[in-house]
């Protein structure tokens, strides 16, 4: 077995109209679901990503509002990196963006409102200048080696470029991790503006608990699957300290509306129908985007 790419990538942002704003308006990026947490219903938890929703375009923001900063550090995903075919305008969008280059790419990086740490990163590889997807993430570890063993090894990954601390590998689907060797780095904490999750592929809910065995064989401490109404999880600490998640494709973000209708509305799995109109109650009201990309 191999992990194709990246699933989805979860972060925590302050407050809920902001970010909202930002990723689907200066980012363009789409709203394709409108949830609470399932741990936590008082609170949201959007989801942005490309037109269809598709595994390895899915930011996912759990949104609290006055809650304290983190500190992005050590034990932490602390990049993301964006994929678009050309830069070309983006310095304009994001006005404050630092342009630069690695492993032979154009590389412009900036921060959303909330601190956290983006890139874009041109591919050229198709037309436009709109974010297509993932290009990766960059995961802060005060020791590299075990993690690179656990995403070669076991996640079948390809150690493709090396620069001074900087490790990257790629992934079957052309995303990539790369590892920033920082042994005398201050531990992350996490809040707001920091990365709570990484979340990895796998294909079917077979191949999936198939993860999960391999992942205890391993030692790891791995948790049982969990429904998360769009796909199937199972947790786990890397060595370095990162919470991955593996997560499936199925059954996808159009099982309870339309392709058209992604975002427009709040969504809530069956066990919490019942509670809507106290959450409804709870949750802060929202302007919503009134179109897609």
């Amino acid at each position: 077995m191999t992990i194709p790419g990246i699933h989805h990538i979860t972060a925590i942002a302050g407050d809920p109209q902001r970010n909202l704003y930002f990723y689907t308006g200066t980012l363009g990026l789409r709203l394709v679901k409108l949830t609470v947490n399932f741990d936590d219903n008082g609170s949201y938890h959007f989801y942005f990503g490309d037109a269809e929703g598709r595994p390895g375009s899915i930011l996912t923001f759990f949104p609290w509002p006055g809650a304290y900063p983190g500190r992005q550090g050590t034990g932490q995903a602390t990049v993301i990196s964006f994929a678009v075919p050309s830069l070309e305008g983006w310095a304009e969008r994001v006005p404050d963006a630092v342009a630069g280059r690695r492993f032979d790419r154009k590389v412009l990086a900036f921060a959303d409102p909330d601190g956290m740490r983006l890139e874009l990163v041109e591919t050229g590889v198709g037309s436009g200048t709109e974010i297509t997807g993932f290009q990766g993430v960059t995961l802060s570890e005060a020791g590299y080696e075990a993690t690179a063993r656990l995403l070669t090894d076991t996640f079948g990954y390809t150690a493709s470029g090396e620069d001074g601390n900087r490790f990257q590998f790629s992934a079957p689907a052309g995303d990539v991790v790369e590892l920033l060797c920082q042994p005398d780095g201050r531990r992350g904490s996490m809040g707001v503006g920091t990365v709570h999750h990484v979340a990895f592929r796998a294909e079917t809910d077979e191949i999936h608990r198939a993860w999960q065995s391999k992942i205890k064989a391993l030692g790891f401490n791995v948790t049982p699957v969990l429904d998360r109404q769009y796909f199937h999880s199972i947790y786990f600490r890397e060595p370095g300290g990162v919470l991955f998640e593996i997560a499936t494709d199925p059954p996808g973000f159009a099982t309870d509306e339309s392709l058209a209708e992604l975002g427009t509305a709040l969504k809530l799995p069956p066990w919490l129908e019942p509670a809507r109109e106290d959450i409804e109650e709870r949750l802060p009201k929202l302007v919503l985007p009134k179109y897609g990309r």
